[in-house]
């Protein structure tokens, strides 16, 4: 019997790795290679040998580029694996930026703990650097939405559109396994049907073993419409206060979205700032990227835009500016109110924008804007649950700005989605939620319950017989 292990992302949302064992020893998938993110663990987690499971893997099956999801192919490469990863076209293209700014952001840090340490003897090396990378897209194999791929073992796979962000998808995997072929369907992300740009999750109907995110299992998202007032009404609040607007954003998906409505409230004439700046080179580079890949987005909100502007992508939003130099992130400081500043990180754990926050956060006129979700032991975490203080740069800065959660631009199903795609499927299949801290798998899993299918939190390294 083919079996299915939780390796990562099990009772916690990022880290994401199942390792499944095929019949006849035909060898083993590897389904994602997340990085852990947030908690004092996570470093330690991120560098812990993957050889032994290298060693074993004859192939890796990717859903999207997320570096939760993606983030430590490069060491797995690293680690000895040299066969095929399976994702889809438009993730193959998202990688290249992504694994790249990993290793980047990875160099850069380990040189700054190297020069506090001092001593050569308790020197780091990054996780993984530009060569691993490297050689981890060159084993990137790419594939569309719904096209059957062969796998070793007689596996077959399809990829199914999941609206996440750009290339995202659910895994959907027939696995022989005693005799018979098992339908193993892990849903990835499932986008928001509310978000704009992307279109909106595939609804599969048959399954035997589904492994669901959970990530917003315990509550559902503020209504479109109540969310953009919400927004307006913040960007009203901080020109009126004569403070900037500090918007941490994930670079794919979360910033596409955010310019996108602030284009809309550009041409409808109600977005108060004239100076909005996308200040990360990743994000800038993903947005052209969006637009390379127009055919995989929504083409009712791509017809908005494009009417809005007469078709001239230049007349978008006429006040962004895209700063990728250092030096022109470091002119944004000379902005002392009426400007949006979009950057990165997006949970607050590196990045420009903790130099926009260790500037702006002591300021009463400033207004944060949080638009994504916010692991625990992050930054992005603290303000939301109302710090005082945070230590940023090696500085406390006491938090007078005013921080605002803005549940509704977030990229991911919330629990109405979740229980609506997971009840298509026929049969009652057996549920898994991973993905999702310990208070909203265990709300998401009640839900469940009262309408009748039973869903299983799986405990870290748990086995399963598919």
């Amino acid at each position: 019997m083919a079996t299915l292990e939780f390796l990562g992302a099990v009772g916690e949302v990022t880290g994401s790795r199942y390792r499944i064992r095929l019949d006849d020893e035909a060898g083993e998938i590897l389904l994602e290679c997340g990085l852990h993110q947030g908690g004092p663990g996570a470093d330690k987690a991120n560098r812990e040998s993957l050889a032994g499971l290298a060693k074993g893997l004859s192939a890796v099956v990717l859903s999207h580029g997320h570096l939760d999801h993606a983030g430590l192919l490069p060491k797995l490469v690293r680690d000895g694996y040299r066969g095929p990863i399976h994702c889809t076209r438009g993730t193959q293209a998202l990688l290249e930026i992504m694994l790249s700014d990993a290793a980047t952001v990875m160099d850069r840090d380990t040189a700054w703990q190297n020069r506090r340490r001092g001593n050569k003897a308790d020197r780091v090396e990054p996780v993984y650097d530009m060569d691993d990378v490297v050689r981890t897209l060159q084993q990137c194999v790419g594939h569309g939405y719904g096209k059957p791929v062969e796998l070793p073992g007689g596996v077959r796979l399809v990829f199914r559109d999941a609206g996440h962000i750009l290339g995202s998808a659910s895994v959907d995997l027939a696995i022989p396994s005693g005799g018979r072929d098992c339908r193993l369907v892990f849903s990835g992300d499932l986008g928001n049907p509310d978000s704009v740009l992307m279109r909106e999750p595939e609804t599969l109907r048959d399954a035997d073993v589904v492994l669901m995110e959970s990530t917003y299992g315990d509550r559902d998202h503020r209504p479109a419409d109540e969310t953009l007032k919400e927004f307006q009404q913040v960007l009203e609040d901080a020109q009126e206060a004569g403070g900037n607007v500090l918007i941490p954003a994930f670079a794919v998906g979360r910033t596409q979205e955010i310019l996108y409505h602030l284009s809309r409230l550009y041409h409808a004439g109600k977005l108060p700032q004239q100076r909005i700046f996308l200040d990360s080179p990743m994000a800038i580079r993903v947005t052209e990227l969006y637009a390379e890949w127009r055919d995989l987005l929504d083409e009712d909100d791509l017809k908005i835009l494009h009417e809005l502007a007469d078709g001239d992508p230049a007349r978008y939003l006429p006040g962004l500016r895209r700063t990728k130099t250092v030096e022109e992130s470091q002119a944004i400081s000379r902005v002392k109110g009426g400007a949006i500043i979009i950057a990165g990180a997006g949970m607050c754990s590196g990045g420009r924008i903790l130099h926009h926050l260790h500037e702006q956060l002591g300021k009463r006129a400033t207004r944060v804007v949080i638009v994504g979700f916010q692991a625990e032991g992050t930054l992005g975490r603290q303000l939301v649950d109302g710090a005082e203080s945070v230590r940023i740069l090696g500085d406390t800065i006491d938090v007078r700005a005013s921080i605002h959660t803005i549940g509704g631009f977030s990229a991911h199903a919330g629990q109405s989605q979740l229980l609506a795609w997971v009840g298509a499927f026929r049969d009652r299949p057996r549920v898994y939620l991973v993905h999702g801290e310990p208070g909203a798998q265990a709300a998401l899993q009640a839900k469940l319950a009262a309408s009748e299918i039973d869903a299983r939190i799986p405990e870290p390294g748990e086995s399963i017989m598919l």
